[in-house]
């Protein structure tokens, strides 16, 4: 019998890996797919170095104690200084997102009134964010113009999703806390600052990047693990067998195995069909969360045929400005080796929660769309070259008003079935840092 099987070779399913062997535990893990790294994809296309998945990782605390531990915190390398500038469009201009005092009075991104009413936000009556939506509570606490200008963006980059869906307490969770136990999100930073002194944990500040891609920092990952995992392998079933589990590989695999512990770690559609025969209630939880799909769309253009400089991070579109790019990452200026000479690495984004068929668009009407909104925001006066189309139809798990409650109750119930655990992104965020973490936890 083997000690852990965990069932998916991405982000949590590696970390899960890790974390077991890393207690002297056997652990075997399989995946569908033909290579470690779930939905994390870098390939090297004409000269570019694409991701088609996930571009980049914040490394926050848990993660970062999970690298550190294995020996992988030097497979990473920051973006550069000057990704800490981004972009939003806004009447017909992109905007620098103010990230300071100063930059806050004088940006246009919000009007003087807007100003205003933000800055009022430790005066604003407490209420209760635990079921609200982040239109909801964001707009309570800094105003509705922040939220169609600065949160809503924010959140299109990061979810692909709806503000007005999204629940608070799932995205904003530290921010409701700080309303609860302070009355005020400012207040309760500053509280929160003098009584920290410095002793929390923290993790790694800025962006981060393999080498190689993404793609390749999960390849270095999975290379910790040699040959415990297997690709081209799927699991059909499982079942409880006696003191353990029983796992059924289809046919390109080794067998059934028996396991002491199985770690899910597939996205939430796929693992309520493998858990519905093991308990229904838990598959019925699964199949409720809802994901944003989206088309990555990564184009080169020449430097000398954009008017506008690229620098910095990449910009992102509100809601209201009807254009069909939800946002645009500067790939080749964020990490070195991106793009030959002359020439610029653009990944755009359309879909989402603001237009789900998207997704479904051919490649030359995806490059279309592109190029006419790159016209308008970039002024780029040349061809845009498509270089890859990645489609992604459950792309981004959307955590709704009652997630928190949600996924505590899932959890409760796989609690009920020893040696069971989930892990993956719909369960305690979305980045691949958040992955991370929450692969360790279920293997603890």
């Amino acid at each position: 019998m083997i000690d852990t099987v965990v069932v998916g070779a991405g982000a949590a399913g590696l970390a899960a890996a890790l974390e077991l062997r890393g207690r002297g535990l056997a652990v075997r893990v399989f995946d569908a797919g033909d290579r470690p790294g779930g939905v994390a994809r870098t390939e090297r296309i004409e000269g570019f170095l694409v991701e088609r998945g996930p571009n980049s990782l914040q490394v926050k605390a848990p993660a970062l104690e999970l690298l550190r531990a294995h020996g992988l915190e030097a497979a990473l390398v920051p973006a550069s200084p000057a990704s800490r500038l981004r972009f939003v469009w806004h009447d017909g201009r992109l905007e620098p997102v103010p990230m300071g005092p100063g930059a806050f009075v004088r940006t246009p991104l919000l009007s003087s009134r807007g100003k205003l009413r933000l800055l009022a936000e430790p005066f604003v009556r407490r209420g209760d964010g635990s079921a609200e939506s982040v239109a909801q509570f964001m707009g309570r606490r800094l105003g509705s113009e922040a939220v169609e200008r600065l949160v809503g963006p924010f959140l299109t980059g990061v979810y692909a999703g709806d503000e007005r869906q999204l629940g608070a307490a799932a995205v904003f969770g530290p921010l409701v806390a700080l309303e609860r136990d302070h009355g005020s999100i400012v207040r309760g930073f500053a509280r929160e600052a003098l009584r920290r002194r410095g002793g929390r944990a923290r993790g790694l500040s800025g962006i981060w990047s393999g080498p190689s891609g993404v793609g390749g920092f999960t390849a270095q990952i999975a290379a910790k693990l040699g040959d415990a995992v297997t690709t081209n392998a799927r699991v059909v079933a499982l079942a409880r067998e006696g003191d353990g589990w029983r796992v059924e590989i289809d046919r390109n695999g080794p067998g059934p195995q028996r396991a002491g512990r199985v770690v899910v770690a597939l996205p939430a559609a796929e693992a309520a069909s493998l858990l519905r025969p093991v308990d229904a209630d838990v598959a019925a939880a699964l199949r409720a969360i809802a994901y944003a799909p989206v088309a990555s769309v990564s184009v080169a253009v020449a430097r000398d045929d954009v008017a506008r400089a690229i620098e910095g991070f990449g910009f992102l579109i509100p809601r209201s400005a009807g254009l069909d790019v939800l946002g645009c990452l500067f790939m080749s200026q964020l990490f070195p080796g991106r793009a030959p000479a002359g020439f610029e690495l653009l990944t755009c984004f359309l879909g989402g929660m603001r237009a789900p068929a998207a997704v479904d668009l051919p490649d030359d009407v995806l490059l279309g769309r592109v190029q006419a909104d790159l016209a308008r925001t970039l002024g780029l006066r040349g061809p845009a070259r498509l270089l890859v189309a990645t489609r992604w139809p459950r792309a981004i798990a959307q955590p709704a008003r009652d997630h928190v409650a949600r996924i505590a109750r899932l959890r409760e119930r796989v609690a009920t079935h020893p040696g069971l655990a989930l892990a993956g992104s719909y369960l305690d965020g979305v980045s691949l840092a958040d992955s991370l973490a929450c692969g360790a936890r279920a293997a603890r």
